[in-house]
């Protein structure tokens, strides 16, 4: 497959764990040379698999794409909570989860469908007052953040490991995953939080059909290579 990365390309990355979103945008941008490189729909540093990005004309399409409808797959694990709803911070309370049956965790997450009021977590990048809620956050300051309407249009329990429950989640745009993992701990009265989570799908874009940053670094490798023989 030829790439036009000036003229517009929409690449389907497959993000790196610990990567934050902008992490890759830069590195592709640096790698093809472009300056005309966006991201459609961010991921948290914590999380791994698609991210969609556009550069030249099709960053018009970022919006389109954002909106469209997403699939992600992961891991909750019970009776532990922090602060970020995930890993990023450390427990902060455990609770016994002795008593909590793999048919209380499925009927709790089924609750979950439908279309409802979000409050995303205080260590979104969500602007407060100007300031992402996160350095807030991370800063010790409290902020009250607004519910916002979502739509969860499966919530799947595919496996239950000991404390480790893994999920399919298919949602709307906006949806924070993390909330979600810990409003299902509230329900369940063990609290909980984010484990892992990988982003399967943005609309019709699959992960299965991502690139690797190494991808991108080997098409741009050989794009310049025929650049400098068709030269000499």
């Amino acid at each position: 497959m030829e790439y036009d990365f000036a003229a517009g390309e929409i690449l389907l990355i497959n993000k790196p764990l610990d990567w934050t979103s902008f992490d890759v945008v830069k590195k592709v941008r640096n790698t093809i040379r472009v300056k005309k490189v966006g991201h459609a729909g961010t991921l948290d540093p914590l999380a791994s698999g698609l991210l969609i990005l556009c550069t030249g004309k099709f960053t018009k399409r970022i919006d389109e794409i954002q909106g469209q409808e997403k699939e992600y797959t992961g891991t909750i694990r019970l009776g532990e909570e922090t602060p970020s709803y995930d890993r990023e911070t450390a427990v902060t309370e455990t609770r016994d989860i002795s008593h909590i049956t793999p048919e209380a965790i499925t009927a709790a997450a089924s609750t979950f469908e439908g279309t409802m009021e979000q409050v995303p977590p205080i260590y979104s990048a969500v602007m407060v007052d100007g300031k992402r809620a996160y350095d807030l956050a991370r800063k010790g300051k409290s902020a009250e953040l607004k519910p916002r309407t979502i739509t969860i249009k499966a919530f799947d329990i595919t496996a239950i490991e000991g404390a480790e429950v893994y999920f399919r989640v298919i949602c709307t745009k906006g949806t924070y995953i993390r909330s979600l993992a810990h409003d299902l701990g509230e329900a369940l009265g063990c609290g909980a939080h984010l484990s892992s989570l990988v982003r399967t799908r943005i609309g019709d874009y699959r992960l299965e059909n991502a690139l690797t940053i190494e991808d991108i670094q080997e098409i741009r490798r050989r794009q310049l290579e025929a650049a400098n023989e068709s030269n000499s």
